[in-house]
């Protein structure tokens, strides 16, 4: 009986340690070639459902698929190898839609 319990607590530590969006702030974006190659980088990944690129924003935004997670260090070395600068790496619970709502409001 505490093993089931254990396993369920652990199922649930483990589904809440990864969230559907990964906003990184990146450093280096100056084309839409750039976003381009960033895209076809990060769509290689098959965690990867989505891709956002904001040049203006520096912005470039991952959402995984369900139950799947890219880890910190694999992004940034993605990142860093196609030449960009990785600044921040946050995991949110934002849409692609909502963040391209507020990318919009933005202009």
């Amino acid at each position: 009986m505490k093993t089931s319990k254990l396993l369920i607590v652990l199922a649930l530590i483990a589904t809440n340690a990864y969230s559907d969006t990964i906003e990184m702030t990146v450093n280096g974006l100056v084309c839409g070639f750039c976003a381009q190659g960033i895209e076809k980088t990060l769509r290689k990944n098959p965690a990867t459902a989505d891709v956002l690129v904001s040049l203006e924003n520096r912005l470039v935004a991952v959402v995984t698929r369900d139950g799947t997670d890219i880890p910190d260090t694999d992004l940034r070395k993605a990142l860093t190898n196609a030449g960009y600068d990785v600044k921040a790496i946050e995991r949110t619970q934002r849409s692609m839609d909502e963040l391209r709502a507020v990318l919009k409001e933005g202009k």
